[in-house]
């Protein structure tokens, strides 16, 4: 309920439009573990929505998100890796996040998770590459999908 409410105010629905009010009902949901609020949490730490931009905040909760296998999550964490947005550039970490994430989504979304993850291994050694497989399957064993 408080990640709707966040909802609710973030888009104006049913009640007045209030960026500040939507933070604090995605925060509270968030702190509770809801991983679509601590994503949307994130986004509006980027993006500086509602809240002081922040890209090491934006990571936390992102993290937390795909942390919990949040596909999206897991994209926007791999995409700050290959930048070094909010976390250290880290190739090998930018390469297993978005290696997770092509594996949780499908169309379009896939198609541009698979583009940066490309462009990032274009960078890469073979063993650097082969690293990050190792770790995204050792991840994957480690937290496996609900059916």
């Amino acid at each position: 309920a408080q990640l709707y409410l966040g909802v609710m105010y973030a888009l104006g629905q049913g009640v007045p439009q209030d960026d500040a009010e939507a933070v604090r009902w995605y925060r509270l949901a968030a702190e509770q573990g809801d991983a679509d609020a601590q994503y949307t949490l994130g986004v509006m730490y980027a993006t500086g929505r509602g809240v002081p931009q922040n890209d090491g905040e934006a990571a936390r909760w992102v993290r937390l998100a795909a942390e919990q296998g949040f596909a999206e999550a897991q994209g926007l964490l791999g995409t700050a890796y290959a930048s070094g947005q909010g976390v250290p550039q880290d190739d090998i970490q930018a390469h297993m996040w978005l290696t997770l994430a092509a594996a949780r989504t499908i169309g379009q979304a896939q198609g541009l998770v698979v583009g940066v993850r490309d462009d990032v291994a274009a960078r890469m050694t073979p063993e650097q590459i082969a690293e990050a497989q190792r770790l995204a399957r050792e991840w994957d064993l480690a937290h496996p999908r609900n059916p």
